[in-house]
């Protein structure tokens, strides 16, 4: 085989020294055939090993008719229907080739998103145990950590939140929104069943999902089930969550891993990001300029519930019993929970403001309420006391006398 340095040479000699092909021959010791395929060809010389024979030959055949009628059968079930024995490396390698005759092609699109379009939003779960006080944890699926990302800027905003009910929800969900300063013109949510569900091929969001979006203007989808490629951006974040967040961090409780949450945001919206050539916050600016402006009425959010205080002067909330001054006993109160807060207002005054617990089955006392309900049991008890009445004795002979005027004791 001619050598690439001889082929270079004749190349030359004949292109640039203008020698003939005898000439060329003689001075080289190679034959003129050589020559003229040297001059004439596109490319160097290259050693093309002949194809040989493969084990799997024999087998093709029959992979071709499983393949016909399963496009789509693992190469391991295809090894077990044709018998094959050997080594699954070379059998993978020609199903993969001869798979796309079977199988139509299905490219991946690419998404590319305008300023102030679209925002992706989910739960995402970190593998992790919680403490929540009173001795108590919570394992990774008692922990929903509410994530949000923006299309244009992969602007990512995340809170932890007690618990995935919709008044936790909208009310994380709000929190994040308002955090960001304007609401994207469409809010993208897996099937959250606070937000809604696919039913007979159409969308039916919630009554709460829809007072939410109405009050801030904008559209809110419903991704269609199996379908992961609507949400790889949050999908994505998670996945950075997982890997940068977590490791080597260890959480005094669900307060502490939110600010921890936040600090960490901070920096990583300040990263730059391959697909957008600069970090979120180069285009942060751009994307919320174009996004819908903030109600100038805020969302109702949280929970509300409005009852007549019972005797006991306790509301529960979540397994958790918590106090409200006994001054109102009898009277309607409303209970107001958010986040952070369980608060409870009579006629407008606050009569009940605590801190919402993480944990389960406790009983939170205000020490004000304990001191007003000694007060007020005192103060009842002085009033209910028996009243002193002076009761006339009367001497036992008057009994006699009228036993002896009846006759006497048979």
């Amino acid at each position: 085989m001619l050598s690439v340095e001889d082929w270079a040479e004749i190349r030359r000699l004949h292109r640039a020294e203008g020698m003939a092909i005898k000439a060329i021959a003689r001075r080289l010791g190679v034959s003129r055939n050589t020559v003229r395929s040297a001059i004439g060809s596109d490319g160097p010389p290259r050693y093309e090993r002949r194809p040989a024979g493969s084990a799997v030959d024999v087998f093709e055949p029959r992979i071709r008719e499983l393949l016909a009628q399963v496009p789509t059968m693992p190469a391991t079930v295809i090894a077990e229907r044709v018998g094959w024995t050997r080594g699954i490396t070379v059998l993978k390698e020609r199903v993969a080739e001869l798979r796309p005759a079977y199988l139509p092609p299905d490219p991946a699109s690419r998404t590319t998103y305008q300023a102030g379009e679209i925002a992706q939003c989910d739960f995402w779960f970190p593998p992790i145990e919680l403490p929540v006080g009173f001795g108590q944890v919570r394992g990774p699926k008692e922990l929903p950590v509410l994530t949000m990302v923006t299309g244009y800027s992969r602007w990512l905003s995340a809170v932890l939140v007690p618990s995935r009910v919709k008044y936790d929800l909208f009310a994380g969900w709000w929190r994040l929104i308002g955090g960001l300063g304007a609401t994207p013109k469409v809010l993208v949510w897996d099937g959250e069943g606070a937000i809604g569900r696919w039913r007979g091929g159409r969308v039916e969001l919630t009554e709460e999902c829809q007072a939410f979006r109405g009050t801030l203007g904008v559209k809110v989808i419903v991704c269609r089930p199996a379908d992961p490629e609507a949400k790889g951006l949050i999908e994505r974040c998670h996945d950075h969550l997982e890997r940068s967040f977590l490791p080597g961090r260890t959480f005094t409780g669900p307060a502490d891993f939110n600010t921890q949450l936040q600090a960490w945001l901070q920096v990583v919206n300040t990263r730059r990001r391959r697909a957008l050539g600069c970090a979120p916050t180069d285009r942060i600016v751009t994307d919320l300029q174009a996004m819908v402006p903030l109600p100038p009425v805020p969302p109702v959010v949280g929970w509300r519930d409005s009852t007549r205080l019972a005797r006991d002067h306790y509301v529960r909330i979540d397994s958790n019993d918590y106090s409200v001054h006994p001054a109102v006993i009898g009277r309607r109160i409303e209970i107001r929970v958010d986040l952070h807060r369980v608060q409870a207002l009579c006629e407008g005054r606050l009569v009940a403001d605590h801190e919402r617990l993480w944990c389960k089955h406790q009983t939170i006392t205000d020490p004000d309420h304990a001191a007003a309900g000694h007060q007020l049991r005192r103060a009842r008890t002085g009033t209910l006391r028996p009243v002193d009445t002076q009761v006339e004795e009367r001497n036992l002979s008057v009994y006699d006398t009228l036993l002896d005027d009846e006759g006497g004791v048979a």
